[in-house]
């Protein structure tokens, strides 16, 4: 960074980052071009792995319209390998670049083991425990980050991974009452708990690490959710945290891999614009009301009601959860395509998309400004003059 600052270094796997950590925004929102960019910077920037071929046209043009999911599997695997390798020649060296897989999905391990084949600097994995992830990368040079939301699902991790022989090189807490996406509480009333928040969550940790002999600052500590002012992550820091990790505010940014519609869409939201909804995945999920969205809330009772199992309700063909309340029949599950809809948002489409976003006002508005104007004003609360 050419802005001086003062805060420490987030130190992971004998590198030293700015303490700014760039969310995995899927499907397709944060690829090669964010990621690169917020890593370039030396900071740690993270690409989302869950189905990448949405920015490949040839890959497209490839699998037509076919369901064979070995095809669909391959060719997600070729744009993960794709967006790695170019993230890294932007990234030049500096900061990190990470890829984030969700746990919940069917093909995890094969993403994980193809970022640790392109070269990936860290693992981020959320969205259910990931108990099998040092397995997952044995071998491999790879530095590996559970996100998780409670005291409680670290010490299972931090357990079960240390019989194995095995540190998280970090851990991001992540508060499901303000992230966006899927969130880490099993039910919506949950997410305002008491026990969600980063001071007790951080004093927990700690404690903790006392009882398994860790010292505190062996594995740093990284939240996220609410995060979006310099003064917050100032708050963070004297906490105890070693980092801040922020989504909806890079989703915003000119780097950002989706279309401007979806910068928009993100940018214009008004508080009650943002609501609450239970995914496909059984989560709790975060996300801009738009016309589809309205359009699906006000049905969703019925479509509950009607909930079967059939693999021809698979309308994207790609199978991609392990567990989908379309595809399954699971009445408390959502029951829409989250592929076929986060795609959409993807390419901007605000008929029929599905737009996640955090719960918080944006750093600069409705602005969309640069990654290094983002990355400067997080660490040193300096905001450049209007143009």
């Amino acid at each position: 960074m050419d802005l001086p600052h003062s805060l420490a270094p987030l130190k992971i796997r004998g590198r030293e980052l700015l303490p700014i950590v760039q969310g995995g925004m899927g499907v397709g929102i944060s690829a090669h071009r964010l990621a690169g960019t917020v890593a370039s910077l030396g900071a740690m920037g993270t690409i989302a792995s869950v189905d990448l071929r949405h920015h490949h046209p040839d890959l497209l043009a490839e699998l037509g319209r076919t369901r064979d999911q070995a095809k669909l599997d391959r060719a997600n695997l070729v744009a993960l390998d794709r967006e790695i390798q170019v993230a890294r020649r932007l990234a030049q060296g500096e900061g990190m670049i990470a890829v984030n897989v969700m746990k919940a999905v069917a093909a995890h391990a094969d993403y994980v083991r193809q970022a640790c084949e392109s070269g990936a600097d860290a693992i981020v994995m959320g969205a259910g425990l990931p108990l099998d992830l040092p397995e997952l990368t044995q071998g491999y040079d790879v530095a590996l980050v559970p996100i998780l939301s409670d005291s409680r699902g670290i010490a299972i991790v931090l357990k079960k991974w240390m019989k194995k022989g095995r540190l998280p090189d970090a851990i991001v807490i992540e508060h499901p009452g303000h992230a966006g996406g899927h969130l880490g509480a099993a039910h919506l009333d949950d997410l305002n708990d008491a026990r969600f928040e980063f001071s007790s969550v951080i004093e927990a940790t700690f404690a903790l690490f006392d009882s398994l002999g860790l010292a505190r600052d062996q594995i740093p500590l990284i939240v996220a959710g609410g995060i979006q002012s310099h003064e917050k992550v100032l708050a963070s820091l004297a906490m105890g945290a070693a980092g801040v990790q922020l989504g909806t505010a890079f989703a915003v940014t000119q780097e950002c891999d989706a279309h401007p519609n979806f910068k928009a869409v993100l940018a214009e939201a008004e508080p009650e614009d943002i609501v609450t909804l239970t995914s496909v995945a059984g989560l709790p999920a975060r996300a801009v009301k738009t016309p589809w969205l309205t359009s699906y809330l006000n049905k969703e009772t019925r479509l509950k009601e009607k909930a079967k199992a059939g693999i021809d309700r698979c309308s994207s063909g790609l199978n991609c959860l392990s567990a989908c309340g379309l595809r399954d029949g699971l009445a408390k599950f959502g029951q829409f395509c989250i592929d076929r809809h986060l795609a959409a948002a993807l390419r901007g489409e605000v008929n029929r998309g599905l737009f996640f976003r955090g719960s918080e006002s944006l750093p600069f508005g409705r602005a969309i400004v640069g990654v290094r104007e983002l990355i400067a004003y997080l660490l040193t609360g300096y905001r450049p003059s209007p143009a």
